[in-house]
């Protein structure tokens, strides 16, 4: 063996002893730090208590370790304690606030099956109501094809039905039954519509509105027996005369239907003859301007001309005729006047 394997040899003797020694030492530190704190855990501690009267001196002995025990089982009862009941005041609190809501909701409740009821009271009128005029217009009513109603299609059967539960499922189950009727009474109020649409132009045929757009008129002369302002005499007065104080307001054509006349007359001066359905006509005249040509078909409103002064007048009017067939019937009978304007 060389020289050089000795010295390594011993320098690695070396280091284990130190190593091994080190070691060895930590150990030893660790187990003495460790045997000092128990002794202190351990130290034995005499607890007195001496009461103010003569009383015989209360003590008893416990160590470190047992002391700190109790004391850290005392502060997490008392933790615990004070964290439940927070917890608990803060749960009632939440327990309070729901309280309210639920009586605001019962309120509500108790509002919304009022209204229930007057919702019923107003589809009984409503009810009676389709009932008579459907019956008047030869319309039969619709069969509710529910189980609850199905021998009744209107809302008797609903009405006259018997209580099925109590509480918001009756509320429920009325609803429905109310739905249901609603949803058949459609049909029929189609049918009501339709029907009106389909008389929209016999209403437009008749003539049924005032001949003067201006709203600012009077009757100056009804139909019938009047005294003639020029001569004096009774005469039979053939139409309405309508009165504005001016000329050049609008004349409007209270029918639909097809211009046959447009000229002049002594007596009428320039007048209009419209030609309607059903042998209607009706004459406008004393008329200051045309607005229509003959053979040119109006419709109900129209402006056919304005107010004037021609013929045998004593000042700005429209003289207005309505005849059926070959007989001259009163203007009042077809249009809405009110004649103490």
């Amino acid at each position: 063996m060389s020289k050089t394997q000795k010295a390594l040899k011993k320098f690695e003797k070396q280091v284990a002893s130190n190593v091994s020694h080190g070691f060895g030492a930590f150990t030893h530190k660790v187990g003495n730090f460790f045997v000092r704190i128990f002794k202190v855990f351990d130290s034995k501690l005499t607890i007195m208590i001496v009461p103010h009267s003569q009383s015989k001196v209360i003590n008893f002995q416990t160590n470190v370790f047992a002391l700190l025990l109790g004391v850290l089982v005392t502060i997490g009862v008392l933790a615990s304690f004070f964290y439940y009941n927070r917890r608990s005041i803060s749960a009632n609190m939440e327990i309070s606030s729901l309280v309210e809501q639920n009586r605001a909701t019962l309120a509500s409740l108790d509002e919304l099956r009022d209204e229930n009821a007057n919702l019923f009271q107003a589809a009984k009128r409503f009810q009676t109501s389709l009932s008579q005029s459907l019956s008047l217009l030869g319309i039969e009513q619709v069969k509710n094809t529910s189980e609850t109603s199905a021998s009744n299609g209107d809302l008797s059967a609903l009405f006259s039905s018997t209580e099925v539960t109590q509480g918001s499922l009756k509320e429920v189950a009325d609803v429905k039954e109310l739905t249901s009727y609603l949803e058949d009474a459609v049909k029929p109020i189609e049918q009501i519509g339709k029907m009106l649409k389909t008389q929209q132009n016999l209403f437009t045929e008749i003539p049924s509105i005032c001949p003067v757009k201006n709203p600012n008129y009077h009757i100056s002369m009804a139909f019938g027996p009047n005294i003639h302002p020029l001569n004096g005499n009774w005469y039979i007065h053939k139409g309405l005369d309508f009165s504005t104080w001016r000329s050049g307001d609008g004349v409007l054509a209270t029918a639909s239907g097809q211009v046959v006349t447009v000229g002049f007359d002594n007596s009428f001066g320039n007048y209009i003859i419209i030609k309607h359905n059903h042998g209607m006509y009706t004459r406008y005249a004393h008329l200051n301007s045309f607005r229509v040509k003959k053979g040119e078909t109006v419709s109900q409103g129209q402006i056919i001309g304005t107010i004037g002064n021609t013929g045998v007048s004593t000042g700005p009017h429209l003289h207005y005729e309505v005849h059926i067939g070959s007989d001259v019937v009163d203007p009042a009978k077809y249009i809405n006047i009110n004649f103490s304007k």
